[in-house]
C-alpha cells in the first residue's frame, strides 16, 4: 500500500520534515561539494548556532543522508560526508535553492505589498 503523506501517522512526514528544514538543505548543499569538519559547516553557514548544527547533522546521519568520520588526531577531528542517498535529496531541493534565488525579489515585493495594505486596513 503506497504511503499516504495527508495522514497524521504517515512516516513520509519526516521525511518533509527534514526536507522542510533550512539547516538540513543547506548542510546537503554544501557537503555535496566535499567533506567538512564540524568547525567549517559552522563558519560556511551563517546564522546556525553549534547546538542546532550539532543536532541536524545527528539527524541527517541518523536517516543516512550524511555520514561522520572520526579522525584520530589530537583533538580528534570530525568530518562529514554526503552519502549517495544525500545527494539523491540534495539533488531534489537544489532546484528550490533555484527558484528561491530567482524569485527573491518578486517574494519580497510582494510582501512589502501585503505589509503596506495590512497598514493601510488597520488606520
Amino acid at each position: 500500500m503506497k504511503p499516504n503523506v495527508y495522514a497524521a501517522e504517515c512516516p513520509t512526514r519526516q521525511i518533509l520534515d527534514r526536507v522542510g528544514d533550512k539547516w538540513a538543505v543547506l548542510i546537503l548543499l554544501l557537503l555535496r561539494e566535499e567533506p567538512m569538519r564540524f568547525n567549517q559547516l559552522r563558519r560556511t553557514i551563517e546564522g546556525i548556532s553549534q547546538k542546532m548544527l550539532s543536532q541536524v547533522l545527528k539527524s541527517l546521519e541518523r536517516d543516512g543522508l550524511l555520514k561522520r568520520r572520526a579522525i584520530a588526531t589530537v583533538p580528534v577531528t570530525v568530518e562529514y560526508s554526503i552519502t549517495q542517498l544525500g545527494l539523491t535529496l540534495a539533488a531534489a531541493v537544489d532546484p528550490l535553492r533555484d527558484w528561491a534565488e530567482e524569485n527573491l525579489k518578486d517574494v519580497l515585493a510582494a510582501q512589502r505589498r501585503y505589509d503596506t495594505q495590512q497598514k493601510e486596513e488597520a488606520a
